[in-house]
């Protein structure tokens, strides 16, 4: 069944999965959170552990040998089919899964509404870290899954490229800096991350129509 899970996948079909030993359930939410409550079986993971820095510059892809390191420690296998989620607005599971396409781990999938999703369908809830058996998982970072400045800079000027500014509108103004210097990238359209996220529906993604509408807009 893990074989055909879509990429968003709703609190009823994971529930029914829990416990299939092809499926690693990892949990990004933060330390006391978890401990206090998460998914039966899933696995603790810190964003930290996914993101790398080199000042100035944030945020990151970290390097093979310590993607392999933080995988490995987790318990991951290569069959395995992650379910990601966190108790925000699944922005970390998302890097999560994108991190994991980096490494051409497409078995993946988003845990739609992430823990706050879970909580309010009265799913099951725990306290109990599983037993992690570590593994020993190779990353090898797929380059062409990863625009880099020189890529963006060979692009600007290509109508078939769109470049997608998913910050805050402060931010995309330059009103907000956060960075060296404000702004955005020439030609980049501004949609705000948060805008695909229904805050009236348990924190889950607004539904196609929805989101066909606001991205065609811009």
């Amino acid at each position: 069944m893990t074989n055909t899970l879509p990429l968003l996948i709703e609190p009823q079909m994971l529930q029914q999965l829990i416990g299939n030993d092809q499926l690693l359930i990892i949990d990004l939410s933060n330390a006391d959170s978890y401990n206090n409550y998460h998914i039966p079986g899933a696995v603790s993971l810190d964003y930290n552990n996914i993101v790398s820095s080199q000042p100035p510059v944030m945020g990151i892809l970290p390097g093979e040998e310590s993607l392999s390191r933080v995988f490995s420690n987790i318990g991951l296998k290569p069959n395995h089919h992650v379910v990601a989620y966190d108790n925000e607005n699944s922005a970390k599971a998302c890097r999560l899964l994108w991190t994991l396409d980096c490494l051409g781990h497409n078995k993946a999938s988003l845990l739609n509404g992430g823990l706050t999703a879970w909580a309010n369908a009265g799913m099951p809830m725990n306290n109990q870290a599983p037993d992690i058996h570590s593994k020993s998982y190779e990353a090898h970072i797929r380059y062409d899954a990863i625009a880099d400045k020189d890529y963006i800079l060979q692009h600007l000027n290509n109508p078939s490229v769109s470049l997608l500014d998913t910050r805050s509108e402060g931010e995309y103004t330059g009103r907000i800096a956060r960075a060296a210097r404000g702004g955005h990238i020439p030609g980049a359209v501004n949609i705000n991350w948060a805008c695909a996220i229904d805050q009236d529906n348990d924190l889950k993604l607004r539904g196609h129509d929805e989101l066909a509408v606001l991205y065609k807009s811009a």
